[in-house]
């Protein structure tokens, strides 16, 4: 299909729509900035749930150099979104405030995207009122997570994943395995392999999404301290609940287990 000749930028990127999407409820002159950011977080959002297809997609297919691009792709998204609380903190708390009851009962924690992509990295304890409607995220929480996609990937390269693991059901949350453990051990033992490049790039992901949570959790208590957050949620404490739960359990223990290569070779000092 030819380019169309009468297609213009604002057109192809349908920016009529797009900045007629922004309707602050009050005249604080910082609720334009906090509906932005937020507009912005969800597009991103969307972006990560399309490259985490490809990436399991690429995985499963045994495509190693693939699967490398597209998970780094998504850590950079990440930092891209970690980075954007630092616009967003430049709102003072009066500042906030002087907007905050028009927001309701709406919330950052009603984000169905981030939800669905929690799902995609293996959460599966969804409370039935977020399940609930969601389509998408009942259908994230059934399928294999990344990680599933992962263990395949090892094990199409020949690896001795456990029959366990390849065949669990993966409606269900992964718990760490030993004998995953120990077929990763053999991965990290050619650093400069390929596979272990795909499990350094998905280490990436994960510290990506912990640093997200760290992140909002004091940009939420520089903003509102310890008071409830908007529809109704915890605050600050939830947040800091979510912290240091690692999507790839098993890819950060066997960081406690890796023993220094013997390579035999002699220092060389100088320049």
């Amino acid at each position: 299909m030819a380019d169309s000749p009468t297609m213009t930028y604002g057109g192809y990127l349908k920016l009529d729509d797009l900045l007629s999407c922004q309707e602050p409820r009050t005249r604080a002159h910082d609720e334009l900035l906090f509906v932005i950011i937020h507009q912005v977080y969800e597009l991103w959002f969307k972006q990560i749930l399309h490259e985490a297809e490809l990436l399991q997609s690429r995985l499963e297919e045994g495509n190693s150099g693939g699967s490398l691009h597209t998970a780094r792709r998504i850590a950079k998204i990440l930092k891209t979104v970690v980075g954007q609380l630092d616009v967003l903190e430049t709102m003072t708390p009066r500042q906030f405030a002087s907007f905050r009851d028009a927001l309701g009962s709406s919330s950052g924690f009603q984000s169905e995207q981030f939800r669905e992509i929690e799902a995609v990295l293996g959460r599966r304890a969804f409370p039935a009122s977020d399940l609930r409607g969601d389509e998408r995220l009942q259908a994230a929480v059934s399928r294999p997570s990344v990680f599933d996609s992962l263990l395949r990937y090892l094990a199409g390269r020949g690896l001795p994943v456990p029959e366990a693991a390849l065949g669990r059901d993966t409606s269900r949350a992964w718990e760490p395995d030993p004998g995953v453990q120990k077929v990763l051990l053999t991965v990290y033992a050619d650093e400069s392999g390929p596979a272990a490049e795909v499990c350094e790039a998905l280490v990436d992901v994960d510290e990506g999404i912990q640093e997200w949570r760290y992140r909002h959790l004091k940009m939420v208590e520089r903003t509102i301290g310890a008071k409830i957050g908007t529809g109704g949620s915890a605050g600050a404490d939830y947040l800091r609940s979510t912290l240091f739960a690692p999507a790839f359990p098993d890819l950060w223990e066997v960081r406690s287990q890796t023993e220094p290569a013997e390579t035999g070779e002699v220092p060389v000092h100088g320049g």
